[in-house]
């Protein structure tokens, strides 16, 4: 069940479920620059859109995660993902 989605102009998309895990979903334009350039480029309008928006989304996931997850801390700049 999706509780949140942000889409970027019809691109990017957010997913977070109701369990708090969230999936990213990118246009086919988006997957061949990453698969190209390994990055994801921003001109500075679009970055502060996206870090505005991204800022709100995490404050509205804090609310969704249990309390074991709400309790983690992160002593690593690398993530895991599936």
């Amino acid at each position: 069940m999706v509780e949140y989605v942000m889409e970027f102009k019809g691109k990017m998309k957010f997913v977070q479920h109701k369990n708090g895990s969230c999936d990213i979903k990118f246009s086919w334009k988006e997957r061949i620059n990453l698969f190209i350039r390994g990055k994801l480029i921003f001109k500075p309008t679009n970055f502060k859109h996206f870090s505005n928006n991204m800022f709100k989304m995490l404050m509205d996931w804090q609310e969704n995660f249990d309390e074991e997850t709400k309790k983690l801390m992160t002593e690593s700049r690398e993530i895991d993902t599936e």
